[in-house]
């Protein structure tokens, strides 16, 4: 297995530029292929989950023309896919796996998808019940409530599908992305609703393709059956999950990191990671199109609810161990069933790290130690937030092994090229 040795950082400040956001660029995808007309994607995320998403769209018909400079033009169908009958393979890549599942469930067609063996361990069967309810045709291929999944046409069926919210928002997202062209409908939302900053990016994107989901209450959405409309131009954000690894940073190293590409305004929930690092004693200014994170010395202790931030909240578990306290992270339960079981993987790094650490089933706690431990080799799991925020920990003074390092090429390939860039070596 490769290997990637960071050595030693005493200090971090400079400027990033970040990639495409990959919830933007998902979702902004299939509903260009959705719409009538053609629409420019700026600023796309070149990954290996916008891959997966762009190569199962081709297999479906649609055209994805790279123009350069992460610039790509879609070919909109108009609402129905010209391919009926295909296979998918959609990698380990959530947010091409459940919208996708939605819109061919409620197309005319017939699909086989697939993913990795994490995707086959990974809970679809309440997006799967709540398809159904709208008359889908989906068959487990294997394990009951687990892809691979095998869709026929759809029959019949209710005008309101319900779905349970507390285990991914992606379900509902992608329940709300694929009905406007299936004639529309209601959705209700049992129990909590997770990542609820999720489904707003969502609605905000359904909203520049012309079509307005309106939100009767906290859990009951009315969708309009209506094509979607390009817009011409879409310009993607910059990650903001992936801004929360540099402005740690800049809260470690005593800064200050600059991040471009996402600022005050942008649609997605992980910009509230700066309310973090300033709970925790950081420094943070925004701009319209940049985040500047600044600190130094001991961290504040943190005992926070971070379940609308499930991504970032892992960058705030390895900040724990700069902490001048115990803290807690709670209400991320959807850890669970993410790339790998984020609950205990994070556990089980920060205790070779040194830390002490109690995990439960929605809440790891972390008590940080006196000092780190030198040379840890940290296992990623095949999880690229595990990469990339545990990359922090060699801001404590200690040379640190990622083990799989190319693992970040789910969503930024040059990420540690760019952590170099604003690391001051020991």
């Amino acid at each position: 297995m490769k290997i990637l040795e960071l050595a030693p950082a005493r200090a971090a400040r400079g400027t990033v530029r970040l990639p495409g956001s990959k919830s933007i660029s998902n979702r902004a995808l299939l509903l260009a292929a959705l719409a009538a007309g053609d629409t420019v994607l700026r600023g796309l995320l070149d990954a290996d989950d916008t891959r997966l998403m762009r190569e199962a769209l081709g297999q479906l018909g649609v055209a994805c023309d790279a123009l350069g400079e992460g610039d790509w033009r879609v070919q909109g169908t108009g609402g129905a896919f010209p391919v009926k009958r295909a296979s998918l393979f959609l990698g380990n890549a959530g947010t091409a796996f459940r919208p996708l599942t939605a819109v061919l469930a409620l197309a005319d067609g017939e699909y086989r998808l697939s993913g990795t063996p994490r995707m086959h361990e990974r809970p679809i069967g309440d997006l799967v019940a709540a398809l159904r309810g709208l008359g889908a045709s989906i068959a487990y291929v294997g394990k009951e409530g687990y892809p691979p999944l095998a869709i026929r046409p759809r029959k019949a069926g209710a005008s309101t599908a319900r779905v349970r919210g507390e285990v991914s928002s992606q379900f509902l997202s992608a329940l709300l992305m694929a009905l406007p062209p299936a004639g529309g409908g209601r959705v209700e939302v049992e129990g909590v609703l997770i990542s609820r900053p999720y489904v707003e990016l969502t609605r905000a994107l359904m909203r520049s393709f012309g079509v307005d989901v309106a939100a009767e209450s906290a859990r009951a959405f009315r969708v309009p059956g209506q094509r979607y409309a390009s817009p011409g131009e879409i310009r993607v954000e910059g990650d903001a999950s992936s801004a929360s690894y540099f402005l740690a940073a800049g809260a470690l190293g005593g800064g200050p990191v600059r991040v471009e590409g996402v600022g005050r305004g942008s649609i997605q929930g992980d910009v509230r990671f700066c309310e973090v690092l300033e709970r925790m004693g950081a420094v943070v200014e925004l701009g319209d199109s940049w985040i500047e994170a600044s600190g130094g010395g001991r961290l504040r202790a943190f005992d926070l609810d971070l379940n609308h931030i499930p991504d970032a909240a892992m960058t705030a578990a390895v900040m724990a161990l700069f902490a001048e306290g115990p803290c807690a992270i709670r209400d991320v339960g959807s850890w669970r069933v993410k790339e790998t079981d984020r609950v205990a993987a994070m556990a089980t790094e920060l205790r070779k790290l040194g830390a002490t650490v109690e995990a439960g089933a929605d809440f790891i706690k972390i008590s940080p130690p006196a000092t780190l431990n030198q040379n840890v080799a940290i296992d990623t799991y095949d999880d690229h937030r595990m990469a990339m925020s545990f990359s922090l920990a060699a801001l404590g003074g200690v040379a640190v092994r990622i083990e799989d390092p190319d693992c970040v090429t789910k969503t930024f390939p040059d990420y540690f090229r760019a952590l170099d860039t604003i690391l001051r070596r020991a």
